[in-house]
């Protein structure tokens, strides 16, 4: 009996994954509609004003998610990235040219409402706080990913040497998490604990 290969495995091939995707992306699109629409009332009409921020807070309501999914993105591309370099597969390549545009707008929204947040609570538009900056060079790591997709004319040389730096800078997600409970910043340390 030789190794044999699971039957979801097959979606690792452009011409089986293609056709999936292009029936699940409406589905997955209107769910998201809705409950992107259901958690922004939520947050601007039903949540109760912070008794310390006043109705500054709301913002956050954005802001954390957002940080949440920038940081996501990222392990995703460096998930993909992996396999990339371990197994040489074209849709790696793909996934993570996929992911980057998304990452890079979720970052920059995270750095906009946090300048937003920052003013009235902090009295400054953008402090060189440790977390902040580590989250401006997460944008500059997808900024760069993108950038040096498009330099490199050969696309396997291209997707290697992306992967290799999305690699690279994967090492910046656990200091930017873990970095309130490391020092002392300006960022309040993580309010979800668990019982």
């Amino acid at each position: 009996m030789g190794f044999r290969v699971p039957n979801w495995f097959k979606f690792s091939s452009p011409t089986t994954f293609y056709p999936l995707a292009g029936r699940v992306v409406p589905w997955f699109a209107v769910i998201a509609l809705i409950l992107i629409t259901v958690g922004l009332y939520m947050s601007f009409f039903v949540a109760p004003t912070d008794y310390k921020q006043g109705e500054g807070y709301r913002i956050i309501f954005v802001h954390v998610p957002a940080a949440w999914m920038s940081m996501f993105i990222y392990l995703i591309m460096a998930f993909w990235a992996a396999m990339g370099v371990v197994f040489n597969t074209k849709l790696s390549g793909m996934m993570i040219q996929a992911l980057a545009p998304t990452g890079a707008i979720f970052t920059f929204l995270v750095l906009w409402t946090g300048a937003f947040w920052g003013k009235p609570m902090w009295g400054t538009w953008w402090e060189w706080d440790a977390r902040m900056t580590l989250e401006l060079v997460l944008l500059f790591l997808y900024i760069g990913y993108i950038a040096l997709q498009g330099a490199i004319d050969d696309a396997r040389r291209a997707d290697r040497a992306g992967a290799l730096l999305v690699l690279v800078g994967v090492v910046n997600l656990p200091i930017i998490y873990y970095l309130v409970e490391w020092r002392n910043t300006l960022h309040q340390g993580s309010s979800m604990y668990v019982a």
